[in-house]
């Protein structure tokens, strides 16, 4: 296929750049410990320094993969459920995903940062915003989980402007960033003792150690 086929195709989300599929438990957020069929998409241009998948910024390093074929290996899998994650999978269009996903019966999980508008057909959206772009407010409107990375104290004062931003139905997550687990968590714990309409999140599947 061409470059200008498969460029089209992509646009059209009949081929995503695949960095990883694979079948494991979800580690954090409201549905911790649910087992799910992740599919990581390349490109990310946020750029979190913190961030535990840099690998997935560049989507030219990633093959487009047919959608096609990316769902036959859900169905492979036997879940019931998949989450989409990146990088930051809203960059493309994941409408053809999702139907192709629905129509089998299977429920659709999203994990964004918010910065670019929707596509997809989404049972459970999870938002995770960056201090250095923030969110839609198209996306804060939907999101049903906001799930904010705490690395210093600062960013407390930035969980709330987000909150303030999505609505009331949305659950609030505090998250301490891994990397400084054991300094951060300890305020954490203090904070959402004091404020109760957060609660924690943490990355239970690298306790477990698995993806």
């Amino acid at each position: 296929m061409s470059k200008a086929g498969k460029r089209s195709n992509k646009d059209k989300g009949i081929m995503l750049p695949l960095v990883e599929e694979f079948y494991s438990i979800q580690g954090e957020g409201y549905h911790t410990g649910k087992p799910a069929y992740f599919i990581r998409l390349g490109g990310c241009d946020t750029g979190c320094y913190w961030c535990d998948s840099p690998y997935t910024w560049n989507p030219d390093i990633h093959p487009l993969t047919a959608v096609d074929n990316i769902v036959k290996n859900v169905l492979y899998s036997g879940t019931k459920s998949v989450v989409v994650t990146g990088g930051e999978p809203l960059m493309w269009n994941l409408d053809n995903l999702c139907r192709s996903l629905k129509d089998n019966n299977i429920m659709t999980f999203l994990e964004t940062s918010g910065v670019y508008g929707i596509s997809g057909i989404w049972d459970w959206i999870c938002l995770s915003p960056k201090k250095n772009r923030p969110p839609l407010k198209t996306i804060c409107n939907i999101a049903n989980e906001l799930k904010v990375i705490i690395e210093n104290k600062d960013d407390l004062n930035w969980a709330e402007i987000c909150r303030s931003e999505v609505s009331n139905d949305c659950i609030l997550y505090l998250q301490p960033e891994w990397s400084r687990f054991k300094t951060i968590t300890p305020i954490i714990v203090d904070y959402v003792k004091k404020n109760n309409c957060w609660r924690i999140s943490l990355q239970t599947h690298k306790f477990m150690n698995i993806p």
